[in-house]
């Protein structure tokens, strides 16, 4: 199997998936309609830590933070570092609001649509740390050139991180896994896998937080992989 070159989701130009789903209940919808607009990135220009926080700190990102538990908890762990979160789907950007509103956190930005119009946008080099858990495997052959770990993403995303910042990936899902990889492997001379001991990836490292999909995997018998990349100068 080879991982495609072309028409892979930085050169289609198009969100896959689903962007609503069950009706939100009147506390989310308020949420979405009053805190929303007063975190959101940017809409236009430039997507800079002094824009969006107002003075230089780390950045990091996370591309489908699903429900934000993941994203409230690291934003917590770093109160000191700007985050921002991606997600298409109306029902997590909810869900995840209503995290950063019951723990209070300023640190947190959030694009309610397709993250690759995030990370073009961000100056080369100014990441961090990247976030990519559990995200959809499209497992059937055709739909490939869906999935978020192709050539085209990963040497958008190593663009635009800091030598020496950590990209975070995660699946449960087999075909996903061995496709990931094989990618990340062609991409050995921008990310190292960071692995001291065999089975490494089968547990989770500190500051590493199991959101309730990846919970949700493991009652249901699938196995969810966790590995480290260190972004190479």
């Amino acid at each position: 199997m080879t991982a495609h070159k072309a028409g892979d989701p930085t050169t289609l130009n198009r969100l896959y998936g689903r962007s609503s789903g069950h009706k939100l209940r009147k506390g989310q919808a308020e949420l979405v309609d009053t805190l929303l607009p007063a975190i959101a990135v940017l809409a236009e220009g430039e997507i800079t830590a002094e824009r969006l926080f107002g003075d230089d700190r780390p950045l990091h990102l996370e591309i489908g933070f699903g429900g934000g538990e993941h994203l409230a908890y690291r934003a917590d762990l770093l109160p000191d570092h700007g985050f921002i979160g991606c997600e298409p789907f109306l029902n997590g950007v909810a869900q995840a609001l209503g995290h950063i509103r019951d723990q209070r956190l300023a640190n947190i930005r959030i694009h309610m649509g397709d993250a690759l119009d995030v990370l073009r946008r961000l100056p080369d080099g100014s990441l961090t740390m990247v976030y990519l858990l559990h995200p959809d495997p499209w497992p059937k052959a055709r739909h490939a050139k869906r999935r978020m770990i192709n050539d085209g993403p990963l040497a958008l995303i190593a663009a635009k991180m800091k030598p020496g910042g950590e990209f975070r990936l995660a699946t449960d899902d087999p075909t996903y896994l061995n496709w990931a990889l094989m990618v990340m492997q062609r991409h050995a001379g921008q990310f190292a896998w960071v692995v001291k001991e065999p089975g490494e990836w089968l547990r989770y490292p500190s500051g590493w937080l199991e959101t309730r999909y990846a919970a949700k995997a493991r009652r249901e018998g699938r196995t969810p992989h966790q590995f480290r990349y260190k972004r190479l100068g």
